[in-house]
């Protein structure tokens, strides 16, 4: 996909917000969606807080004049039709599973505003960070559980699994019989806890039914056989060049957790 002389990008979907702030001119970015301001969700807060923002209404994009349009999939369907009534044109992206399909998506987007070079360039960084953060050949796995602030932990076939792998970490969600994502009562991770808890960030004064089961007393009597790490919650949310970020993460815990092991 590529569009002739894109001047006028505007984006309503968070984890397309930050792959356009890579791979798009400043000039191009005629907004973002508001959530790219938020620190405790968005990798890119402090650029954002320097650009235009949306909220999305198909009356306010409108009136952006934008060459282009980037949204999700599953973005509310109705604003994309009142958008394409009002002549605007809408690029949708899926929500990327796979490394391969983040990757993928992140050539997308710069070729739909006409720069592939800096997609190339963000594609490399990606696997430099990749290679940087793998561990050790013959290293044993640490098996572990990733586990997100909205109460849910992360399952097989997405992208943090994914990561998780590459990382030197395997992801045990199969043995709570998860799906991609699903819920694993307290009984159950405190009768068989895996080697790793890895959270997000609790914030703090915004205890979510999940934070206060993760800061359990219960867990911590199997604190010694379950080492804990925390992630920051933005880094869980998005692939592309958040990527970068989120492997070197997962990497300085396996590598801590390694080290604190008797």
């Amino acid at each position: 996909m590529a569009c002739a002389d894109v001047q006028r990008v505007v984006s309503l979907y968070p984890c397309l917000d930050t792959i356009l702030v890579h791979v798009a001119d400043r000039e191009q970015i005629a907004a973002l969606s508001y959530y790219a301001s938020d620190p405790r969700s968005s990798t890119i807060a402090d650029i954002a807080k320097t650009l235009p923002m949306t909220y999305g209404t198909a009356e306010e994009i409108v009136s952006l004049r934008p060459d282009l349009v980037i949204s999700s999939q599953y973005a509310p369907q109705k604003t994309h039709e009142a958008l394409q009534r009002l002549g605007a044109k809408i690029a949708l992206f899926d929500v990327p599973l796979t490394l391969a399909e983040s990757i993928a998506q992140v050539r997308e987007l710069a070729r739909a505003v006409n720069r592939p070079e800096r997609g190339e360039a963000v594609v490399a960084n990606i696997e430099a960070a990749l290679v940087a953060a793998a561990a050790p050949p013959n290293t044993p796995p640490i098996s572990a559980l990733v586990f997100q602030s909205n109460g849910f932990f992360a399952g097989q076939g997405v992208l943090i699994d994914e990561l998780l792998g590459r990382t030197g970490f395997v992801n045990v969600a199969a043995r709570y019989q998860l799906g991609q994502f699903g819920v694993v009562t307290l009984e159950r991770m405190i009768a068989d806890p895996p080697q790793a808890l890895l959270s997000g960030v609790i914030e703090a004064g915004g205890l979510t039914w999940g934070d206060r089961l993760v800061s359990h007393p219960a867990l911590a009597r199997v604190a010694q056989g379950m080492a804990r790490a925390e992630l920051p919650e933005r880094l869980l949310l998005c692939g592309g060049p958040v990527i970068t970020q989120t492997v070197a993460v997962l990497a300085d815990a396996r590598r801590r957790i390694a080290s604190a092991a008797p």
